[in-house]
């Protein structure tokens, strides 16, 4: 698993889930969707008893496909990834960088599922489980996904703080198709725990972080921008893309800011201000708001 190491030894990384819990859930489900196929067996053998042989066999099939395949792909795609088994297991399915999982990578692992677990009972995900350093399954390794321990104490949960206001919207010119998912995955790992570390470190970790995440857009950091207000605009913008692209579409027609994590949108400006001098790299940043502002919600001082 991609693990952030702080000065203090303190290593910042999601939980995985191991084969136990993994096969508890899995039986759960299992055992929920079989009760459900068996059902809707029986009720479509009955109601279709007058039909001939080759029709009834294409209504087993679709309904094989239906409830066993497209079932689960459906759930995990609707709940982010959890499923009856691994809610009450405490465990979620999410991607690589940790953040939530679409309708594709419901679909892999659904239909390497169909083999790896349906007609082999299991076998071949629980070898892969075990040899896996992350206990993935070929499924979540095709998927792009790893099954992590949800549920821990409540001391021990964190969420990725949203970024100044007048930062959000700022960096909507980056190219984040560079930055792999091992360094996402160390960014929101830092900006849920950076709260707990020494500022000296924290601050430390933020330069560095924001360094490789600058060299892999090509663009500099701005100087003026705190390298933790930086990385938490920069996963802001990347989460409202994520948005747009579900909800808007890929044209981007639909326009206007996306308010993410319970950040609105800023509204726009009366009057059209003076551009403000480009910082390095091609990437300009808006001047800071008047004194008093919002930085108590969001944990980010605008600079001074």
């Amino acid at each position: 698993m991609s693990e952030l190491v702080t000065g203090d030894a303190v290593v910042l990384g999601l939980r995985p889930a191991r084969l136990p819990s993994r096969a508890l859930a899995l039986a759960i489900d299992m055992a929920v969707v079989w009760t459900v196929y068996l059902s809707v067996s029986v009720g479509l053998a009955i109601a279709t008893a007058s039909l001939d042989e080759a029709a009834g066999m294409a209504i087993a099939v679709a309904s094989f496909l239906l409830v066993l395949v497209g079932a689960p792909i459906a759930v995990e795609t609707l709940t982010h990834g959890r499923s009856l088994g691994k809610m009450a297991c405490g465990l979620r399915v999410v991607r690589d960088d940790g953040g939530p999982i679409r309708f594709r990578h419901a679909l892999v692992r659904g239909a390497v599922g169909v083999v790896e677990i349906l007609m082999t009972f299991g076998v071949i995900a629980c070898i892969a489980s075990l040899v896996s350093e992350r206990g993935r399954r070929i499924g979540d390794v095709l998927a792009g996904t790893l099954v992590v321990r949800e549920r821990v104490s409540a001391g021990r949960v964190g969420v990725v703080p949203p970024p100044p206001p007048w930062l959000v919207g700022r960096f909507a010119g980056l190219d984040l198709s560079g930055v792999p998912d091992g360094l996402w995955l160390a960014i929101r790992q830092y900006l849920t725990r950076m709260g707990q570390l020494d500022p000296q470190v924290s601050r430390s970790m933020a330069e560095r972080l924001a360094g490789d995440l600058a060299a892999r857009t090509g663009a500099s950091a701005p100087r003026e921008v705190p390298p933790a207000a930086y990385l938490a605009a920069v996963v802001n913008e990347r989460q409202a893309r994520d948005v747009r692209r579900v909800f808007v579409g890929a044209d981007g027609s639909g326009g206007g800011a996306v308010a993410v994590a319970g950040v609105p949108a800023p509204a726009p400006a009366p009057a059209p201000a003076p551009a403000p001098a480009p910082a390095e790299g091609g990437v300009s940043v808006a001047a800071a708001p008047e004194a008093g502002g919002s930085s108590s919600r969001t944990g980010f001082a605008p600079p001074a």
